[in-house]
């Protein structure tokens, strides 16, 4: 098994046409209050000027966390994005951020406390926002479709959806056993990803916080196959 990080996190981002927002989304990772992470960003063949406007605040910002792009030659889909990110890094935990959204500065943190006070859990979700483009992030509509606790495990037994994909956090090792996302179920990546966990009896759990805001817009991927508000990439 790959020797870990011991506390990184390793954050990946799919991008996929995301110039429009990526640069929000990098800022909200710069204002974390847990320092120790390094940030990935896998370019999924982006025919835009996604490649350009990341190496541009890579510049600018200086980050004080390793920033890795990855710019793939060919558009490998939401589940090949993410697998290879998920090669990729070398953290002891990993976490998703969509590249259209944004954390909020204590996601990781309290998201990390969990599972250091929880070590029989290996994934954790949060409650979010909906916020159209262009409005005050903290101003949109609070989820109301996530699970907690018992919940979790039962809803999905019933074929059903309740955890956030660009919210979670789990820990490396489990990637390292079961693998990423299937790329076999176009549009229910994120739906298999959990139910993987939770086949192997993993141990779930959404925090009830606010900590992640999702901004609904036109292009983004969720609007073809949910109508929004679960999950999005390419």
């Amino acid at each position: 098994m790959k020797d870990r990080d011991e506390g990184l996190v390793s954050i990946v981002i799919p991008c996929y046409n995301a110039a429009q927002y990526i640069e929000d989304c990098l800022n909200g990772l710069l204002s974390q209050t847990y320092k120790n992470i390094e940030v990935i960003l896998v370019n999924d063949a982006s025919i835009d000027n996604t490649q350009a406007i990341v190496e541009q605040w890579i510049e600018n910002s200086n980050p004080p966390f390793p920033t890795i792009l990855c710019n793939l030659p060919v558009n490998s889909g939401f589940a090949g994005a993410l697998t290879i990110g998920y090669f990729m890094s070398s953290g002891e935990y990993i976490a998703v951020n969509d590249a259209d959204d944004i954390s909020h500065p204590l996601r990781l943190e309290k998201q990390v406390d969990f599972l250091l006070k929880n070590p029989d859990y290996d994934l954790v979700g949060t409650n979010y926002r909906v916020f159209n483009d262009g409005q005050e992030k903290d101003s949109g509509k609070l989820a109301d479709w996530l699970g907690y606790g018992e919940a979790i495990r039962k809803i999905y037994a019933n074929g059903k959806h309740c955890v956030s994909h660009g919210t979670i956090l789990f820990r490396g090792k489990v990637f390292d056993l079961l693998g990423g996302p299937t790329r076999r179920i176009h549009g229910a990546e994120d739906y298999e990803f959990i139910v993987k966990f939770l086949n192997a009896n993993l141990k779930i759990e959404n925090l009830k916080e606010v900590l992640y805001y999702y901004r609904n817009h036109d292009q983004q991927r969720s609007k073809t196959f949910y109508g929004g508000g679960g999950g999005k990439s390419e």
